[in-house]
């Protein structure tokens, strides 16, 4: 497949964050790793965004129109036209029904990224739902064609979380080492609210860690908070060690995300919020099968409710054993793998 194009469709912006990128990135690594070319099509990007995509030898392209229209779907085509794609990879709750079989009829292979089945029919080749609760029932109106690739063993987790999968995290008796991360963006600055609930905690010895995406508004105002914390939460600025700081941390306090799957193919233990209800739907499953701790939705949970949370766990050496078992037993790290293999296989997909 030396140098054959996958074209990826997706954006990034403060209010929807960058995991719709950074998903289809870890994808777009495996099609590089075995000599193919991948390329961004974009109509919203964020600055720090562009930059890591440059960074990974992708190419990326500004495509006109509104985002999810019909004009984007014929730039979008005329596009995958001019770099002769072998697939197109489309991400994003504003891509429609029409816009897959805008697409199709257009002669494309298309892998379409899904999280709920909000689509009224599904012309793309490949369907792919990476989440706990994927089912067929979500799926009732599809093409005859169509394929799906549901649930945690096609979790997309990018390569700089290979070298993890063998590695064996210790439990200590108390928690201490905290991981904050908020995603790419968190335009709702739910990140002040959990350095409040720290600093509520009031348990000794904590050290934490606040990753602050390079999409966050919030940025300057966090850094002052911060440091007004007395030296146990230091701050981080789109770091390119997340793997690493995850292996460090003893738990975690997230907004559900991308950075859920990878925390749990490490065996870290999450609390998590939810910013919508696909993200409740997820946590709420992992929740009630004991693989993470769900904080529900960030307005109905105050920094004492967190601080209380917190503390529990971070008391809890059995339960964050538990935790990490089931975590790791759910992401093998091996989804973007198991999809790159079936693009290239033969028979898969509608020439």
């Amino acid at each position: 497949m030396s140098q054959d194009t996958l074209l990826i469709r997706a954006d990034a912006n403060v209010a929807m964050g960058t995991g719709h990128v950074m998903r289809c990135l870890a994808l777009a690594q495996a099609w590089q790793d075995a000599g193919g070319k991948a390329v961004f099509a974009m109509v919203e990007l964020l600055g720090a965004v562009r930059e890591r995509l440059l960074s990974e030898g992708m190419e990326v392209v500004l495509v006109e129109g509104q985002s999810g229209s019909p004009d984007d779907a014929r730039g979008l085509a005329e596009l995958a036209r001019r770099h002769a794609a072998v697939w197109v990879v489309v991400d994003g709750y504003h891509f429609s029904a029409d816009y897959q079989r805008e697409l199709k009829a257009a002669g494309l292979q298309v892998l379409f990224v899904d999280d709920d089945g909000r689509c009224e029919h599904y012309a793309a080749d490949l369907v792919l739902n990476q989440n706990a609760h994927a089912d067929e029932s979500l799926y009732p109106n599809r093409e005859p064609y169509t394929r799906l690739l549901l649930g945690l063993r096609y979790v997309l987790l990018r390569r700089e979380f290979e070298r993890w999968r063998e590695w064996k995290r210790e439990i200590p008796v108390l928690g201490r080492k905290i991981l904050i991360t908020m995603g790419g963006s968190d335009p709702d600055n739910i990140t002040s609210r959990v350095i409040d609930a720290l600093t509520q905690a009031n348990a000794e010895g904590l050290e934490a860690i606040v990753v602050v995406g390079g999409g966050n508004p919030h940025l300057e105002s966090l850094r002052r908070l911060a440091a007004q914390c007395g030296g146990f939460v230091r701050l981080l600025r789109d770091p390119s060690n997340m793997p690493d700081l995850m292996a460090w941390a003893d738990l975690a306090v997230i907004a559900a995300g991308g950075t859920l799957w990878e925390l749990l193919s490490l065996g870290c233990s999450v609390l998590s919020y939810a910013r919508n209800p696909v993200q409740a739907q997820i946590i709420s499953q992992l929740n009630d099968e004991g693989v993470v701790r769900g904080l529900g939705y960030p307005q109905d949970c105050s920094p004492a409710r967190t601080a209380a949370a917190l503390v529990e766990l971070a008391s809890s050496r059995e339960r964050r054993a538990r935790l990490s078992q089931l975590a790791r037993a759910r992401i093998d790290g091996h989804g973007a793998e198991r999809v790159f293999e079936l693009l290239v296989s033969p028979g898969v997909g509608q020439l």
